[in-house]
């Protein structure tokens, strides 16, 4: 009798949902976006941050709680990373970094970094193939690091994506990898000591030792040569999963930011998390705001105050 009534019951995916189920979902994702446009107008009436720094901590960990391949926590990772670049979007936030992957990773297992690589790549190749989202924000993708250090499809892919986007003049979208903040300041540095060179050869080739060449580096100096430059500083530097570190990401350039904490993993950041970071922003921004003014005026503001071109 039982194998009659299981040979009678219809057989049913349960991938597809019935039609009441497809106007629940959509009339609740409809009742959400609704909700969330409110709280962006609302947030609005506050100063909104123009910049906001991700360090994307707990792939691993996500992955590992939840007892699924390591590899997945990424995946997971990256999906989290597209929603909350189109909510920060809505949001009118005009620039976005992301540190994904730091030169250090490197001396992690060379299985898992060689799985990250393959992940990057194809990331990488499916916004070049479905640029839905690149078009929606008119994005300009950057990536920011030593780029020779990458296995060449990675480096040729991102290179294209550059490219690609170079004439978009939306949402300004920086991908830190391979970087640390060390690299980049000895890169800027370096950078500096060769048009330094180039400037001081040309003076001899015209019979000009000098050719008012400046033997002092200023603060302004490093600034041009930064993978940053053209970029306002972060206001809110976001690091997930209630890790308090920098952990060598944009030393330079964080001095007057909001660092934040929050403890979800970075595959359980959501709208929700980055509305409460923005709002905590906006509770801390006239002490933000103070705490620059004062490095402008005080007599050392040529040291604690980047913005002002002064000899270091």
């Amino acid at each position: 009798m039982a194998a009659s009534l299981v040979a009678c019951t219809p057989l049913v995916d349960p991938k597809i949902e019935k039609p009441e189920e497809m106007i629940s979902t959509g009339v609740l994702a409809s009742f959400q976006n609704f909700l969330r446009k409110c709280l962006v107008a609302v947030l609005s009436y506050g100063p909104m941050p123009k910049h906001i720094a991700f360090i994307m901590d707990g792939n691993r960990r996500y992955a590992k709680f939840r007892s699924i391949k390591e590899g997945a926590g990424h995946r997971v990772g990256y999906t989290a990373l597209m929603a909350n670049l189109m909510y920060c979007y809505e949001m009118g936030v005009k620039y976005i970094t992301v540190y994904a992957f730091s030169i250090d990773n490197f001396k992690r297992d060379p299985s898992e970094v060689q799985s990250l690589m393959g992940l990057m790549e194809e990331k990488i190749n499916e916004l070049l193939e479905n640029a839905n989202v690149i078009n929606k924000a008119n994005c300009k993708i950057n990536f920011w690091g030593n780029l020779d250090m990458l296995c060449e499809p990675v480096r040729l892919a991102a290179q294209k994506l550059m490219a690609s986007t170079a004439g978009n003049t939306g949402l300004v979208f920086s991908v830190c990898m391979p970087y640390n903040s060390t690299y980049e300041i000895v890169n800027a540095v370096n950078g500096i000591c060769a048009e330094r060179k180039e400037m001081l050869h040309k003076g001899h080739a015209g019979n000009d030792a000098s050719n008012g060449v400046d033997s002092e580096i200023t603060v302004a100096d490093l600034d041009r040569h930064m993978y940053s430059a053209g970029c306002p500083d972060p206001d809110i530097v976001i690091r997930t999963s209630g890790e308090t570190r920098l952990s060598n990401f944009l030393l330079w350039q964080t001095t007057f930011s909001h660092l934040q904490n929050p403890d979800p993993l970075w595959p359980e950041f959501s709208f929700r998390h980055l509305a409460w970071a923005i709002l905590q922003y906006q509770r801390a921004y006239p002490y933000l705001e103070r705490n620059r003014k004062l490095a402008k005026v005080q007599p050392w503001s040529h040291v604690l105050c980047k913005d002002t071109p002064k000899e270091l």
